[in-house]
């Protein structure tokens, strides 16, 4: 027992630990993080234009937990005034050529809103977080839960939008056939 290390990660860094996981299969998207105590920041850098525009709609520009708040930035060179008409264009933006991304889905109008779907890949994420439920320390989960969590605060005024995992086999219906 004397080199067991039993700590936990502080939520500002499972937070950034969720987000780099979200997006590690993104070839052009880096992160630098600053863990200073007072003023801890996560740059999200970023070379596409469209993708910064997406980026920048889509994540709060500080994160507060408790008495620490984290400032997100995200650069680019020129970050496009590009206009997303729907929560559709922007996910599929921001996520193009992320490997945990699938696709996204807009049913036939079955509710009064329009309805998104954004689905990522059928696999489970892991990543280091002082997990002490795990003799590894990871921990183990869906990108649909990453995305839930870091983009709970944003709002899609016309469009609802679910985040889920894609299916491996034939399994299920279509929305317009089993919501009437």
């Amino acid at each position: 027992m004397n080199n067991v290390r039993l700590r936990i990660s502080p939520p500002w860094v499972t937070y950034v630990n969720k987000l780099q996981a979200l997006f590690d299969g993104d070839s052009q998207i880096a992160f630098n993080v600053n863990w200073s105590a007072a003023n801890p920041s996560v740059t999200i850098s970023t070379n596409n234009p469209d993708k910064a525009a997406a980026l920048v709609k889509l994540l709060p520009e500080e994160k507060v937990f408790g008495n620490v708040t984290m400032a997100i930035t995200v650069e680019c060179p020129k970050i496009s005034n590009l206009a997303f008409a729907t929560a559709k264009d922007l996910f599929e933006t921001a996520f193009s050529g992320n490997t945990a991304f699938a696709y996204v889905v807009v049913p036939e109008t079955v509710w009064y809103v329009p309805f998104t779907y954004v689905v990522f890949k059928n696999c489970v994420v892991q990543f280091f977080n002082d997990n002490l439920n795990d003799p590894h320390g990871v921990v183990s989960t869906l990108y649909e839960d990453i995305a839930e969590e870091i983009f709970a605060d944003m709002k899609f005024p016309n469009d609802g939008v679910a985040f889920c995992t894609d299916v491996e086999r034939k399994l299920g219906v279509p929305t317009n056939e089993w919501i009437r």
